[in-house]
């Protein structure tokens, strides 16, 4: 005996074209400019400016990434 067909709810289609999804270029764009963070002085704590830059930029991901999940986040269930 054959199941009988049970109707699947149609969603909508997926938009992901928020405005906000362009800082996530930020993170991507900025430590490819090396002039930036291509020296030694000034130092912070003894560290050459090249080695706490990149821990600065590990933040600005983080903050970028932050603020466009909750900028673009939709109404969940839990």
């Amino acid at each position: 005996m054959a199941e009988p067909e049970t109707k699947v709810p149609e969603s909508k289609p997926r938009n992901d074209r928020s405005p906000w999804n362009w800082l996530l270029l930020i993170p991507i764009v900025v430590p490819v400019l090396t002039p930036i963070y291509n020296r030694d002085e000034p130092r912070l704590f003894g560290f050459p400016a090249f080695y706490w830059i990149q821990f600065l930029f590990i933040l600005v991901g983080v903050g970028t990434t932050t603020i466009v999940y909750q900028m673009t986040k939709r109404g969940r269930r839990p």
